[in-house]
Order: structure tokens, then sequence, then C-alpha cells
């Protein structure tokens, strides 16, 4: 190589400055990788302070509801307005917005069975017909409310017989994507976007209305905690005696203190008392509650539904369930 040759001094310079390219190239890969992990990093950590902040928000929620199943030991009543609003939960960082509501106040998808002795599920008619009835106070069409409570219940029930609506295993696995019926009590309302009959219009109007309590039973509703609006689940105990016009003015009748009995509710109501209504459905004591929050840490936004049992002492949780309405 002559370093006097203008030519070579040309390409001595070009590989100089091919060479610095290719670093600068591989430095801003690096970089950019480096900040998209420091960011993966920044996200799990907020996301897992989200989470411990979750379950700091359970345990102040579980106090200020045992502070209002304590009130009484005879029925519950909301003096202090906790129920049904959202409310911010003092914690150091990040922002916690938790609402609860009486988890009893719904229709319990797990009320279409009845258990026995051996733990098989076999259609309960009465859970099935309230149902129906909650459909119909929602302008939901008779013909697809049948379709979409016998689908549910065979969801349920441990038969493989299909009610006359209804639909088993053989109607899911000739579909696309097939699948089988669950054969047990329902973990998540969104269970029933799977049965034959429900669309997301029928689903999101229902949604509101529904919940899974982990026991076949008939729905738990407290007469002292029911809102004026949710007229229909009370309606739908008994809807020949009590339509929902009548429910709602029950409920606007409701006194301060609460009622002290379900007969004493429905006292001059309904054709005389508990007339049509299952005996121990309608109660004025609550059993479950349910805490929904969404807790934001820099940009990780958590949202979070627990179910709490306030029949054990101290009050448990249940149940978890994590993602938005849209996934529920």
């Amino acid at each position: 190589m002559n370093p006097q040759d203008p030519k070579e001094r040309g390409a001595a310079l070009l590989s100089v400055l091919l060479l610095v390219a290719v670093m600068a190239v591989i430095a801003a890969v690096m970089l950019d990788r480096l900040n998209l992990a420091a960011r993966l990093a920044g996200n799990g950590q907020a996301m897992t302070q989200a989470r411990l902040y979750a379950t700091s928000a359970e345990t102040l929620a579980m106090a200020r509801i045992r502070a209002l199943v304590d009130q009484s030991q005879e029925r519950t009543v909301d003096r202090t307005g906790l129920l049904g609003r959202e409310f911010p939960l003092p914690l150091p960082r990040g922002t916690v917005m938790a609402q609860v509501d009486d988890a009893g106040n719904c229709f319990n998808l797990n009320s279409l069975v009845e258990q026995d002795a051996q733990g098989t599920n076999r259609l309960r008619l009465v859970g099935l017909n309230q149902l129906r009835a909650l459909m119909r106070s929602l302008a939901i069409p008779d013909a697809e409310a049948a379709i979409i409570s016998d689908s549910t219940a065979d969801w349920i029930d441990s038969d493989s017989a299909p009610a006359p609506n209804g639909a088993e295993d053989d109607s899911y696995q000739g579909r696309p994507v097939p699948y089988r019926t669950a054969g047990r009590l329902i973990g998540d309302v969104s269970e029933v976007r799977a049965v034959r009959g429900m669309t997301p219009q029928f689903y999101e109007r229902l949604r509101p209305w529904l919940c899974a309590l982990p026991a076949a039973q008939l729905s738990p509703v407290n007469v002292n905690t029911l809102r004026p609006d949710q007229a229909p689940l009370l309606a739908m105990i008994a809807p020949s005696a009590m339509p929902v016009d009548r429910a709602r003015a029950l409920l606007a009748s409701r006194p301060a203190l609460g009622w002290a009995t379900a007969e004493g509710a429905l006292r001059g109501f309904a054709g005389g008392e508990g007339a049509g209504i299952p005996a121990g459905q309608l109660q004025v004591r609550s059993h479950w509650f349910l805490l929904t929050q969404t807790v934001t840490v820099d940009s990780a936004v958590l949202e979070e539904q627990a179910l709490i049992d306030v029949g054990l002492n101290p009050p448990r949780v249940a149940f978890r369930t994590w993602g938005d309405r849209f996934s529920r």
C-alpha cells in the first residue's frame, strides 16, 4: 500500500466510515433493546405493585364490609352509602377506585340446578322460570329466552339429555371449533357466552344482572340492600304476584332501618305474606359481597373482581377474576 496514492487513502477513509456506520447501527440497536428491556422491567414492577395494592385494597374493603355487616346481626342495611358507588382507597402510590355491591342481588346462574347427595346436578324448574322472567323484563323475546335458559341449564346439569329448547355436547361438537358442555357449576358468568342462543347483544343486556355464586342455591335477594332500579330481580322471584312496578313501589317504601323479616317486607304486597315466593329465597341479611376495583400504578392498570364471603369469620375472598368488563 502506497500512502502517497490518493486512491488508496480514499479506500482507507471509506473503510473507516463504513466501520463507524456499522458500529453506530449496532449501538442504536443495543440502546433500543436496552430501552425496551427497561420499559418491560418497569411495567412488570408496576404490575406487581398494582397486584400488591389490589390485595391491600381487598383488606381495606373487607374491613368496611365487616363494619357494615356488624351493625346488626339480624339485618344488613346500607346506612353509610357503601354499596353501589365508587370510592377511592388511601394508598401511598398510584390510585385505587373500588366499588362494593351486594353479590346476592343478581340471578345466580347455578340456581338453574339443584344437587343431590351424590353431587349430581339436576334441573331446578323454579330457577329456570326465574331466569325466563328476568329476561322477559329485559325485553328479550320469549323464544330466545327459552333457548338461552334451557341451554344454560344443560350446560350445568350432569346428564346428556337436552332440554326441549336446550343443547348438549352433540350440538356443540358439530361446530367449526368443537367443544363440550361443562357438566358442573358455572365458575364465571362469561361461560354463558358459549351456550346456544347467547349472542353478544343478549349477553351485554344480561351481564349486569347475572352472577355465579359457588353454590346451587336460589338467588339470595336481600330486600334491605336491593336498589329500586334492581326491581326486576325482586319481580323475577314471583312475576305473577309481584310485577316490576309493584316491586319498585315496595323498595321505595322501605323503612330507613330496613325490614326485620322478609315476611314483614311483603306484608300488604303480592297478595299476602310470601305469596308465590320460594321459602327462604327473599332475605334481609347478606352473605356475599362483590368488590370491583381498578388499580393504576404508573402506566399499569389492573382491574379485579373479588367475591367476598362474610359468612366466615373473618370474611374471606371466595375467588378472584382479573380483566376489564369486556373480558368478564
